[in-house]
């Protein structure tokens, strides 16, 4: 608080003697007196060039503005304090007067105790208020307070600049109109937090998802509180609502949650990376670890069987095929070889999935190398009461591939088909060339149109009949180990990894493969380019 040896006090009086009057009460309670003005217009500019620290104002001035008039423009642009000095106490004043918020009010004659008990009163006040002022115009965060009928009575200046409303403009107003809220996934109007506060009179947070709508349109992200204002009494008078831009703050968490997943990511990335290396590793120390004593147990069965078919045990007319010698021999060298099939496939399989797996080209052609590679199987398909057809045109162009691969793709697809197909059922092998026609963008064409391409490829079709795959269980037939549920694994055998083989070799071939089942037929379609 100010001493009053430092207040400067401006008198507003129209009646010369009793200024004169005022000012030497003033100065004998040690105020300092810096002018007497004697119109509203006088007291406005001279407020203005002297800047006091307290203004005493008559209500009634000469001239077409009262000290009322005179006073609320004083507060409002210089927020210099105003007690009113006047012999006029009927209640139509004193309510003008009370409107415009006083700092106190003096009747007519001037008592010296009173005057001093007013000024002090109203500098203790002026200097709280401006404290307060400080504080709430100093804070980070928007500050708005509104009394029970909603009526703006404070913003401070963050609240401006958030709202777009300025005090002056917005004192006095309803609060739906100052602050609007919606929600922002879907725009729909939120409630204010001060109408809630002020229904269940305790402390209400706004929600994460809330929009303020400035008055020139513009939407900001905010995160608020609103908490009702109590008198002395506890009485509720009103509500303060405390809120601030909330979007740094969300943008921070979001890049905060984006590292976080990236982290997390990265740390699986790594975990899958450092898992598939110790597959790999395992893979190709298990594969050649297993391949070597399963290559000496087959030398071994080969061994044995000479050794007895020398003795005349294996070709003896007393032993058959089905007795126990030679049929023990056959479980061992069919086994073996399963075993011997499943190394081999995975190794293949990894050297695919590595991007190792040897190609040589060469040009094939396919009527006269597909009916060698089915001979095997036409007698095989005999025995099993199968019959196999090979449907292939004289006029092939050559295929350009890989011949080992090739090999074992359409191998292995004639010995699921004779492994798999009922006796008396058909298995068929088709080969045809496709052309497929591709609309690609001339880009040198000045008009921009369309060029097309004829992309032959040749297509192998193996089916075999009386036998059906699972609509379902189509899409999971080419991953390694799977077996059709309920099929007879048993009896069939074999490693799991022969489709899987398959599919990853049409693909290193830049071809595709499909499977259809339908109407008693299962088909595989085979598509490889014609030029590798």
């Amino acid at each position: 608080m100010q001493t009053k040896e430092t207040v400067r006090v401006l008198v507003v009086e129209d009646e010369y003697i009793l200024a004169i009057n005022l000012q030497e009460n003033l100065e004998s309670l040690g105020y300092v007196v810096v002018d007497i003005a004697d119109s509203a217009e006088a007291a406005i500019e001279k407020a203005t060039e002297l800047r006091p620290n307290l203004i005493l104002m008559d209500i009634r001035l000469r001239g077409e503005m009262d000290g009322i008039q005179a006073s609320e423009q004083i507060w409002h642009h210089l927020q210099i304090p105003v007690i009113y000095v006047t012999g006029h106490s009927d209640k139509r004043t004193v309510e003008r007067a009370t409107l415009t918020s006083p700092f106190g009010y003096i009747l007519k004659p001037i008592k010296e105790q009173e005057l001093y008990v007013a000024i002090q009163t109203a500098l203790n006040r002026y200097d709280r208020e401006q404290f307060l002022s400080s504080v709430l115009g100093g804070m980070g965060d928007g500050v708005i307070v509104v009394d029970l009928q909603l009526s703006i009575k404070y913003l401070n200046q963050v609240a401006e600049a958030l709202t777009g409303w300025r005090w002056d403009e917005a004192k006095g107003r309803m609060l739906t109109e100052v602050i609007k809220l919606v929600d922002e996934e879907t725009q729909i109007p939120a409630q204010n937090p001060i109408i809630a506060a002020l229904q269940q009179e305790t402390t209400i947070y706004l929600g994460s998802s809330v929009l303020l709508i400035a008055r020139d349109g513009t939407t900001t992200l905010i995160a608020d509180s609103a908490t009702p204002l109590r008198n002395n009494s506890g009485v509720i008078t009103g509500a303060v609502l405390v809120f601030r831009d909330d979007t740094q703050r969300r943008l921070t968490e979001e890049r905060n949650l984006a590292d976080e997943r990236a982290q997390q990511t990265e740390i699986r990335v790594t975990e899958l990376q450092r898992l598939n290396q110790l597959k790999e590793d395992f893979l190709a120390t298990t594969s050649h670890e297993m391949r070597t004593p399963l290559s000496n147990i087959k030398m071994a069965i080969s061994a044995l069987e000479n050794i007895l078919d020398r003795q005349g045990i294996l070709n003896s007319n007393a032993l058959s095929p089905s007795e126990p010698v030679a049929r023990y021999l056959s479980i061992l060298r069919e086994q073996c070889e399963q075993e011997l099939d499943l190394v081999d496939n995975l190794l293949h399989i990894r050297m695919l999935d590595a991007d190792v797996y040897p190609l040589e080209l060469t040009s094939i052609q396919l009527q006269n190398w597909l009916p060698h590679v089915a001979e095997y199987f036409q007698e095989r398909a005999g025995a099993r009461q199968q019959t196999l057809q090979v449907s292939i045109p004289a006029n092939l162009p050559p295929l350009v591939s890989d011949l080992a691969s090739l090999t074992e793709i359409v191998s292995e697809l004639l010995n699921n088909a004779c492994k798999y197909t009922p006796p008396d059922e058909q298995i068929t092998v088709d080969v045809q060339v496709i052309d497929t026609t591709k609309s690609l963008i001339n880009k040198d064409a000045e008009s921009g149109g369309l060029r097309n391409f004829q992309l032959p490829y040749f297509q192998i079709t193996i089916s075999n009949s009386g036998v059906m795959i699972p609509k379902q269980e189509q899409s999971r037939i080419f991953e390694p180990f799977y077996r059709i549920p309920q099929s007879d694994r048993w009896q069939h055998g074999g490693t799991g990894l022969g489709l899987a083989l398959v599919k990853k070799l049409v693909e290193y071939l830049q071809g595709t493969i499909e499977v259809t089942s339908t109407q008693g037929w299962t088909t595989f379609i085979v598509q490889l380019p014609l030029n590798l």
